[in-house]
């Protein structure tokens, strides 16, 4: 049903509108200015009251991208390919998700190590997770859609690749607008390669969790009995 497609793409357009929403805001009350230098995105969500707003708008994408992770881990297993690379990217996925809800709840102005984790989480691991999604869109997606949507993957996560190593970079040497920039553009990225996921899960007709009672085994007098 092609209706799932849209919970990764909302994830995409809630996450982009809702950041650039905390940034307007914290522009226009001065917390940050971008006549000085461009800010990251954490120091905009780091004051009251755009900082509540930016920690909801992290938690809510937090569990709309574990849902998103799940999913794909089971449509890829339900093609054909239960390999260690799924089971990987289901950790991976799972552990990047806390690097969001950990950059929302522990902000920089109070936690900066918590938070630079979190940052880590996201910016690393979370990168990792999509570029195994590119190895898995070439041996689970329908061949009619490998080609464009694999290119595009390619593309973004070459992006991300490329701005997380600039950003770490350019913070080492003190140039911190440089090195923000590259975060926006990295951030950008991200949300577009969670909405280009929309292309796979237009093929998921539904989506369920299903709980398997444990087998247990009796010995009785004719010998060994599975009973459920």
């Amino acid at each position: 049903m092609w209706l799932w497609a849209l919970l990764p793409i909302s994830l995409a357009v809630f996450g982009t509108v809702g950041i650039w929403v905390v940034f307007g805001i914290a522009v226009s009350n001065e917390t940050v200015n971008i006549t000085e230098q461009f800010p990251y995105i954490s120091e905009c969500g780091s004051y009251n009251p755009q900082s509540c707003l930016f920690a909801q708008i992290c938690n809510i994408c937090a569990f709309l991208a574990l849902w998103i992770v799940v999913i794909r881990f089971q449509q890829v297993r339900d093609y054909g390919h239960n390999s260690k690379v799924n089971i990987t990217s289901i950790i991976l996925g799972f552990i990047s998700c806390l690097g969001i809800s950990i950059i929302g709840n522990f902000q920089q102005s109070v936690l900066k190590g918590v938070h630079l984790t979190g940052a880590f989480l996201v910016f690393f691991v979370g990168l990792v997770y999509f570029w195994l999604q590119v190895w898995l869109c070439y041996k689970a997606l329908p061949s009619e859609d490998r080609r464009w949507v694999g290119c595009l993957r390619i593309t973004f996560c070459s992006i991300c690749t490329l701005m997380n190593i600039a950003m770490v970079t350019l913070h080492n040497i003190n140039y911190r607008s440089g090195a923000a920039i590259c975060e926006w553009v990295s951030v950008m990225s991200f949300f577009v390669l969670f909405g280009l996921l929309g292309s796979d899960f237009r093929h998921i007709d539904c989506h369920q969790l299903t709980v398997q009672k444990q087998c247990l085994k009796t010995l009785d007098t004719t010998g060994w009995r599975s009973r459920m």
